[in-house]
């Protein structure tokens, strides 16, 4: 009997990996993108002693300003699925006579505008870049060249 409840009693542990809760049944839950999204191209555009209206401008105004730590701004971002955290990125700046002096965080992700091009490129091949004449040009430039 001790036998046959030990294992009715583990298995109640591990039966909501392979099954949901019953309670998960009917209840929608939505996913949540809460703070501040930034992108690696935001951060690469941040240089030392820009003042605090130009990071504002770059960065988007922070989640945490502290009246007693005017020094330092923090960036926060969490995505929530399902009630699960997904994703969650810190990002600080830090100012010294109201200038940018360093920042510090987690690796951001590309921009939307980088993964657009990576995935035109994968699926185009490479794309002509601004410096190709074109086949109109290349045609003319074949009767320039016999004058």
């Amino acid at each position: 009997m001790p036998l046959a409840f030990a294992l009715v009693a583990g298995g109640c542990s591990t039966i909501n990996t392979y099954i949901p809760a019953i309670e998960q049944f009917g209840v929608y839950k939505l996913d949540i993108n809460q703070g501040n999204h930034l992108s690696q191209d935001m951060v690469d555009r941040l240089k030392v002693g820009q003042t605090k209206t130009q990071v504002r401008a770059t960065l988007g105004t922070p989640l945490i300003t502290s009246a007693f730590r005017d020094n330092r701004w923090d960036y926060v971002y969490m995505f929530i699925r399902q009630g699960t955290i997904r994703e969650e990125r810190r990002f600080a700046v830090f100012f010294v006579d109201d200038k940018l002096a360093r920042w510090e965080g987690d690796e951001m992700p590309p921009s939307a505008m980088e993964l657009n091009r990576l995935a035109a490129e994968r699926s185009l091949g490479r794309l002509p870049s601004a410096d190709d004449k074109g086949v109109l040009t290349w045609f003319f430039d074949l009767f320039r060249d016999q004058r």
